[in-house]
């Protein structure tokens, strides 16, 4: 089942349109071939992050805690957590905390990656997260941090992203969980 949570539809209008109008594309970034959607401008302007951090929050209105995945979701993370009235979680690269930490390793396109949270799973025990980082492409980096969340014993409520990119498939690794992505190219 791939779920989807509803969210007002004239709020995602809204933040899609601000967020269109202000992502800047760049070609041959980070390599040659690759179209990237720089978000920066998104999140520079007060408006329009604004759009998106209502837009993602209505994702998952009932969450306890947000957990922001490395490094953009960081600043959705606490917009969001703000916006919610709760916490937010840091999801990071590896080496990034000190011990100890809960890891879980994911295949990239070319060898592996981790992510990691502190290792006292008393914080996530139980709690309703919402998961958020600035884009879904193929998946792997969102489907580890759901898999470290409820290792932990959390229980993930909903995925929420800026930008979704449809044709690398990320949506499919995480069809148990609601998803909310306010622009799809």
């Amino acid at each position: 089942m791939n779920a989807h949570r509803i969210v007002d539809d004239a709020l995602l209008r809204r933040a899609a349109a601000a967020v269109s109008a202000k992502t800047r594309w760049v070609d041959d970034f980070p390599s040659a071939g690759v179209r990237f959607a720089d978000l920066t401008p998104v999140f520079a302007d007060g408006p329009t992050f604004a759009a998106v951090v209502a837009a993602l929050a209505a994702a998952a209105p009932d969450a306890e805690l947000v957990a922001g995945v490395d490094a953009r979701g960081f600043l959705l993370g606490g917009g969001l957590a703000r916006n919610l009235g709760v916490g937010v979680l840091a999801v990071r690269k590896a080496g990034k905390l000190p011990p100890p930490v809960q890891t879980v390793e994911y295949a990239l396109e070319y060898g592996t990656a981790a992510i990691e949270i502190p290792a006292d799973s008393e914080t996530l025990r139980g709690r309703r997260v919402l998961v958020v980082d600035d884009v879904l492409a193929t998946g792997g980096t969102l489907a580890a941090t759901v898999q470290l969340l409820e290792q932990a014993g959390a229980e993930v409520v909903a995925v929420a992203v800026v930008t979704e990119i449809e044709a690398l498939g990320g949506r499919a690794r995480l069809e148990k969980h609601p998803l909310t992505a306010i622009v799809q190219i």
